[in-house]
């Protein structure tokens, strides 16, 4: 069957409705404003019947106008839909993880390699932000969030819990906590302080000892600025195990002796109604996977 579908005059014909203007209709079509009026005039010859009542500024559908604009609307929806759907099966899935800097520089990055090589036909977006993100608005997939929950209207699971020890730079020659007073100690402020949180205060109530009140500080505001100093050798850090696994495993610090206190939980955070689409729910395994293989799922746990 041969379709004989006047289809520039529809076009025409469903801007001008929608817009209520030649004008305007003409604007998003890239034509004039005459060139829209004589497509309308070859439709309503076609129908028989004047599809609008001419104003002076504006157009308005007639009865039978009414009646043909909401079945074109719907069509050219239904065009627009499948073509969109088509463009998206042409263009690679994107998945993106947000995270804290830290955890994002320190344990994300160094796993990213292994993603690719598992789902090559995926790109890993990697966001930063120490400021947790609206996944409801925004294009973020999965969030990785620290800390005790809940996350109300989020799906939750916990990946690992971390866990702090005392490290520096092996040229230090800190050996035992009787060194402590050998270089200053090394912190970095909390975003929230909570009673929980691993700081130099709970290791010294933990290990029995007490802090000199003369010690040194050296304080920063960020996670992977206290990590840098820590390697540079500038002092003594309580510093993630998991987030310095590279730093250990390379010798560039060393972990003299403990004990280890436990920090807060690492979460794998999506949307309500999980994973958004395949590309994502194969993040989301990733990430399952990566965290069971840290120590056993345990990352950065003391060896008992």
């Amino acid at each position: 069957m041969r379709r004989r579908l006047p289809l520039s005059a529809l076009r025409a014909f469903e801007a001008a409705a929608r817009h209520g203007s030649f004008k305007h209709a003409a604007r998003e079509l890239a034509v004039t404003p005459t060139a829209v009026s004589h497509q309308i005039r070859a439709l309503e010859a076609l129908t028989g019947m004047p599809l609008f009542g001419r104003q002076a500024r504006k157009v308005a559908l007639t009865e039978a106008g009414a009646q043909l604009y909401p079945v074109l609307r719907a069509g050219f929806d239904a065009f627009e839909a499948a073509l969109e759907r088509l463009a998206r099966t042409r263009r690679r899935a994107r998945v993106t993880i947000s995270a804290t800097s830290a955890f994002t520089t320190k344990w994300l990055v160094p796993r990213a390699a292994g993603f690719h090589r598992l789902h090559p036909g995926i790109d890993l977006q990697l966001h930063a932000s120490d400021e947790p993100v609206d996944l409801a608005g925004s294009e973020v997939d999965i969030a990785i969030r620290y800390g005790r929950g809940p996350y109300p209207g989020l799906v939750a699971e916990a990946m690992f819990t971390d866990w702090f020890a005392p490290v520096a730079n092996p040229a230090l020659g800190i050996a035992s906590p009787a060194d402590l007073d050998k270089a200053p100690l090394i912190h970095f402020e909390w975003r929230r302080p909570l009673p929980l949180n691993p700081t130099w205060q709970v290791w010294f109530a933990q290990a029995g000892r007490f802090a000199a009140e003369s010690a040194a500080q050296l304080r920063f505001s960020d996670e992977g600025h206290a990590i840098q100093a820590a390697v540079a050798g500038q002092g003594i850090a309580l510093l993630s195990l998991a987030l310095v696994r590279e730093e250990l495993s390379a010798g560039h610090l060393v972990q003299p002796f403990g004990p280890s206190i436990a920090g807060h939980t690492y979460h794998l955070v999506m949307p309500e109604g999980g994973a958004r689409d395949p590309a994502a729910a194969a993040a989301a395994e990733w990430l399952r996977a990566e965290a069971i293989k840290a120590d056993g799922g345990n990352s950065g746990a003391p060896a008992s």
